[in-house]
């Protein structure tokens, strides 16, 4: 094996000790409070592994060329214009991570001064070091990534070393007038593959710049956020959701499915979207179910005589189906941000998740019936053994809100609870997974939750400067102008995110748009929480909106399909989401009556500020 190969084996077991830590002190806590005693500063603890595990898998990330972006980049462009458009958005990306390591840098000295310690008695500050030393090997990575020849990566080091020179030492009168020049080459270098962070981190170090406010306080927000309590579930529940995938748990569920369903019309067409909708819960928007189901299921349903065109339009429609049941993790990032809590969320999403899956599943059951496909007897004995083989993942969803609305477990315990459970059952009782294969999936987790969370971290602090440039009430005014009811607002509100959706993965859009959209929701009278389901079931519908819904992409690439045609094949399914859309949109008591229902009267919801 080569250095650079250890290098990279050491970086994937790190990560996975990390996600294996951050299980076990919440766990030792649950365990431990029966007899009246805990583990000190275990809490704070998580969130020191939680501000790691940020940096370790963006690291992880930039190595493997996976942080989120709105395009392909440059290779959609002609080869004579890609050795150019790389060099550009290397050096621009690598000067916005470059200043975000000078302002890291700069909050780490803040820490020093004050005599804080994190149990057992290490300076508070020590921890912190991760934030530079993370950024700073994002930007080196970013640029070794994007580029093969040394003397190019020499450039661009010079290129950047003299941009950061010269802006250190502009004249106040050019710094007032950099705004609109620099949003621009901002937005330029996104459209051509740059990494998302980048976008958000960029702006925010710009707009703060220019205003004479110190650059820290982008890094300054990324370390407040990790002290979040709900945060450190980001991870938990994600590593969930890829222990299951990368075991044989797909194959028990569909079996069990198969046996609860397949007797009814449309019975292998509703079995897929559960099947699907279970996993999307847990793994989230990550593109995981269609890449990880599609060559299982897709078999499965043309064995039934479902078209070839039916099985991939339901298959594409059916990856993100699952967004709104807990513990979804865009549901736990809207309530990140939006200041609601995510209990609550949590019951709100199931009736509306569940009319998006009952849409899918009529549109299967009624090509099912007009095909005249044929069904299978209902058979006991199939059915007892595919739900006792398959009982152990079933039981994770009742796991999990059992302990959350027993009161037994706060959130972060609930999310290690899971954690570990999926880990115990597919690696003890399963076998489906060795201790050899963990570093690999804790790769793939970190990775996600890495460019998920420097993603939400940077943004923080562009949304602060939003808030304190007083965006959000200019834009309630604006709307105040054209819009005049609750009812026109909402329209609008679809027609907005759908076009979101479609330009944007769903966690930079929840942390973009969503404070944005709140003061205006509140002046219309639209509860927060409601705001939030119909803000993620429209993002979900994104996903499948030409010309860029990423599910189509992931489809043309999993199934071998031009992606023209795969358009075509999911405008069915697309219709019929865009009508159970609207019913959430328009029924608030799908949302709202369970959430009354469960925690009793109006729930109290803060008012969304800073």
């Amino acid at each position: 094996m080569t250095r650079l190969g250890r290098v990279h084996r050491i970086e994937d077991a790190v990560n996975v000790g990390l996600l294996v830590l951050m299980t076990a002190l919440p766990l030792a806590d649950v365990i431990l409070r029966p007899l009246s005693t805990n583990l000190p500063g275990a809490f704070r603890w998580v969130s020191i592994l939680t501000l790691w595990i940020a940096f370790t898998g963006a690291m992880l990330a930039s190595r493997d060329g996976k942080h989120l972006s709105l395009a392909a980049g440059p290779d959609v462009l002609p080869p004579s214009a890609q050795w150019w458009t790389n060099r550009i958005v290397s050096v621009v990306a690598a000067l916005v991570t470059a200043f975000l390591t000078v302002g890291a840098v700069k909050v780490v000295q803040v820490e020093a001064e004050f005599a804080t310690e994190v149990p057992p008695g290490i300076p508070g500050w020590v921890p912190l070091v991760i934030m530079p030393i993370g950024y700073g090997l994002v930007a080196l990575r970013l640029v070794l990534q994007r580029n093969e020849d040394w003397a190019s990566r020499l450039g661009i080091f010079v290129a950047v070393a003299a941009a950061m020179t010269a802006l250190a030492y502009l004249p106040d009168d050019v710094v007032e007038v950099m705004t609109w020049p620099g949003l621009l080459v901002l937005l330029a270098v996104t459209v051509l593959g740059s990494p998302i962070y980048v976008a958000l981190g960029g702006a925010a170090l710009l707009l703060f710049w220019v205003q004479f406010e110190p650059i820290a306080a982008v890094s300054t927000e990324t370390m407040r956020m990790m002290k979040s309590d709900t945060v450190p579930t980001i991870p938990l529940f994600t590593f969930t959701g890829y222990v299951l995938a990368e075991s044989k748990a797909s194959e028990r569920l569909v079996r069990a499915f198969r046996a609860m369903f397949g007797w009814m019309p449309g019975g292998m067409a509703v079995m897929t979207t559960l099947v699907c909708a279970f996993f999307t819960t847990f793994t989230g928007a990550s593109g995981v179910t269609i890449l990880a189901l599609g060559g299982l299921l897709y078999p499965v349903l043309r064995a039934e005589r479902y078209s070839e065109d039916f099985s991939v339009g339901l298959l594409t429609a059916s990856g993100s189906i699952g967004l709104l049941f807990p513990p979804s993790l865009p549901i736990i990032l809207y309530g990140v941000v939006a200041k609601v809590p995510i209990d609550r969320m949590f019951v709100a999403g199931i009736l509306p998740g569940l009319v998006l899956v009952a849409a899918v599943s009529a549109l299967g059951v009624r090509t099912a019936v007009t095909s005249r496909i044929p069904r299978q007897p209902f058979d006991f004995a199939e059915f007892r053994a595919g739900v006792w083989q398959a009982k152990w993942e079933l039981a994770l969803p009742v796991i999990l809100l059992g302990a959350l609305f027993s009161g037994w477990a706060i959130l972060i315990e609930a999310a290690a609870l899971v954690a570990a459970y999926a880990l115990f059952v597919e690696v003890v009782i399963h076998k489906d997974l060795r201790i050899s294969d963990l570093p690999r999936v804790g790769r793939e987790c970190a990775t996600l939750v890495g460019g998920v969370l420097i993603i939400l971290g940077v943004a923080l602090g562009f949304t602060n400067y939003l808030v304190d440039a007083e965006i959000p009430s200019l834009a309630l005014e604006w709307v105040k102008q054209g819009i005049d009811s609750k009812w026109a607002f909402l329209i609008a509100l679809n027609v907005f995110l759908l076009v979101v959706g479609t330009l944007m993965d769903i966690y930079s859009a929840i942390v973009v748009v969503v404070p944005l959209i709140l003061p205006i929701g509140e002046h219309f009278g639209v509860d927060p929480i409601h705001l939030g389901i119909i803000f993620l079931a429209n993002l979900e519908l994104g996903f499948l909106t030409p010309p860029v819904g990423m599910n189509l992409f992931l489809a043309s690439f999993r199934f071998e399909r031009p992606l023209t045609q795969v358009y075509r094949l999911a405008v069915p399914f697309l219709l019929i989401l865009l009508v159970a859309v609207l019913i959430v949109t328009y029924v608030p008591v799908l949302t709202l009556g369970p959430v009354e229902w469960v925690f009793g009267a109006e729930p109290e919801i803060p008012e969304f500020k800073f």
